[in-house]
């Protein structure tokens, strides 16, 4: 049970991700799926219930002992945290507004953003897009783990405290892999979620907010929902980078478990997922899938084979020129840069003698 894991390295690949292509595909023998690529207005209603019902629980536990403040935060908040880290994720893909709102979502996705005690939305937005372009990208998908993480843990121990500390990896990895400059909307969503948390400490006190803080920290943790950050694109049978989790905890997910049919459609709501699957059913049906996240969680911990490292990789030819970009300081890019000092030097050269 404590033995290391065999793998390690990451399974690296020299071919394009999977989903462009099948989406190609798709779209030629299935056109009415188009009819799908349009807003889910129901998504603004569920998160505003979901807000009210979080800012309920707030005012209840307020007088609670502590022993049930903690109890309830795992059963109850966890599980609202959670999903509305989900309903970020798709507010992120402007699911709520459409595209040509988008600014409306991102406002949206900060009020969103509020009962989970901590400001995620805009930075998600930005590094969840490079999940979905670059796939496996190495240096620019943040959803990959770092090499320390895959060294480190490499037994059912460790393994199990990885995942119990999700939450920090998800946090820390992008300014490891890819640091991005903060923008005018990130410190905006700071600023907003400082003040709810002084708000909520005002009204109803530290068990308000310790409430609202370990239900977003044991959601994101160990916890079945958390089984989809593994289930969606860790290598249990090799060859295969993203899979699908059809089971109950959909519903709360925001169909977050049809992770092929997101990847190949991602302009799609998760609402409307499951109908692309029974249209295109030939091209789902016979691929991988879950019906359980708790086991995939047992089966990540226990199975010798699986690790942080049980992750396809590829390098793009995109990454010099991305990296290039979105690590530059302040708003200026290498891009720039290079167009000025090459500009400079022509003119340089032409007022030689």
């Amino acid at each position: 049970m404590g033995n290391t894991v065999a793998r390690e390295d990451f399974e690296w690949v020299y071919t394009d991700q999977p989903h462009a292509d099948r989406r190609k595909e798709i779209l030629a023998k299935h056109p009415e799926i188009k009819a799908l690529m349009k807003p889910d207005y129901n998504l603004i209603w569920v998160v505003v219930l979901m807000v009210l019902a979080q800012l309920t629980a707030f005012y209840l536990v307020k007088d609670l002992d502590w022993k049930w403040v903690v109890f309830w935060a795992y059963v109850f908040g966890s599980c609202i945290s959670h999903s509305m880290t989900l309903a970020i994720h798709e507010i992120s893909h402007n699911s709520a507004f459409g595209n040509s709102k988008a600014m409306w979502n991102r406002w949206f996705g900060i009020f969103a953003n509020l009962p989970l005690g901590l400001p995620y939305s805009i930075s998600f937005k930005r590094y969840h897009m490079d999940h979905h372009r670059y796939l496996g990208g190495d240096g620019i998908d943040v959803d990959i783990p770092t090499n320390f993480e895959g060294w480190f843990f490499c037994t059912p121990f460790r393994k199990f405290i990885w995942i119990v500390l999700q939450p920090f990896f998800y946090a820390i990895r992008p300014l490891c892999i890819n640091p991005k400059p903060i923008t005018r909307l990130e410190i905006i969503n700071l600023l907003a979620q400082l003040a709810f948390d002084v708000a909520i400490y005002y009204l109803w006190g530290v068990k308000s907010i310790f409430y609202m803080l370990a239900g977003s920290v044991l959601g994101l943790g160990l916890h079945p929902i958390s089984g989809h950050f593994i289930a969606e694109h860790y290598m249990f049978l090799k060859g295969h980078e993203t899979y699908s989790y059809y089971g109950p905890l959909n519903l709360l997910t925001f169909n977050v478990g049809y992770h092929n049919e997101h990847h190949d459609f991602p302009n799609i709501p998760g609402k409307s997922l499951p109908l692309v699957k029974k249209i295109a059913a030939e091209y789902y049906d016979n691929l991988p899938q879950y019906n359980s996240w708790i086991k995939v969680l047992y089966d990540f911990v226990m199975d010798d084979t699986i690790s942080p490292y049980s992750r396809m990789k590829r390098q793009l030819k995109e990454k010099t020129e991305h990296l290039c970009v979105s690590s530059s300081q302040g708003r200026k890019s290498c891009v720039r840069m290079w167009c000025t000092l090459k500009a400079l030097t022509s003119t340089l050269k032409a007022q030689q003698p």
